[in-house]
């Protein structure tokens, strides 16, 4: 007797009795993988930081198959800084709904903080040189502050930057730090998605 579970589509029973099973033919569907986990083959970048169950290493454009290391850790850098970017954007889109500073923004152009726009609406109404300065602290940040440490992402200022402010912020623990990572990628994918709408 074979049995399907309706939920999960996973299936189970005696296998024996079910030999038409698309899984049992070791043959993949034009659609979607049928092969077992261990007979899938790899292409050298499973099991890092980022693959997320259920869908393992998910790559739909091909971007791995050139098998270039350097050229894989830096697409990977490059999402966890559009992740990162997204989880401040994310934040910065819901906070004004519900809280915003009293005072002002801008004393020299009479520009409370009360009176700016949620939203991207509030480029409209920001000084220019108040723009400037954004961007000139991001590229400050981004050219000279953060140097890389090799590993995606990391660049030698421990838990959410704390080293930056002379506190000791390492995550010790390799299980502990592994599940970080993997919540800072699936939190990051998460807010890029949110942020576009």
């Amino acid at each position: 007797m074979f049995f399907q579970d309706g939920l999960t589509g996973s299936a189970w029973g005696d296998w024996a009795l079910y030999t038409a099973s698309p899984l049992r033919s070791l043959k993949s569907d034009p659609g979607f993988n049928t092969l077992p986990e261990w007979d899938r083959p790899k292409n050298g970048f499973e099991g890092l930081v980022g693959d997320q169950p259920p869908l393992g290493l998910w790559d739909p454009l091909g971007f791995t198959k050139d098998r270039n290391v350097e050229t894989f850790k830096r697409r990977r850098e490059i999402e966890l800084k559009h992740g990162r970017v997204a989880m401040f954007a994310t934040i910065g889109y819901i906070t004004p709904e519900y809280f915003k500073w009293p005072g002002y923004l801008s004393p020299s152009a009479d520009l409370k903080f009360v009176d700016v726009p949620n939203g991207l609406k509030a480029l409209s109404v920001m000084p220019t040189a108040g723009i400037a300065q954004f961007f000139a602290f991001v590229g400050f940040l981004e050219l000279y502050y953060n140097k890389s440490y090799g590993e995606p992402g990391n660049y030698g200022k421990g838990l959410f930057g704390l080293g930056s402010l002379g506190v000791s912020a390492s995550v010790a623990d390799p299980k502990s730090r592994d599940k970080k990572l993997r919540a800072e990628v699936s939190n990051g994918r998460l807010a890029m998605m949110a942020i576009i709408g």
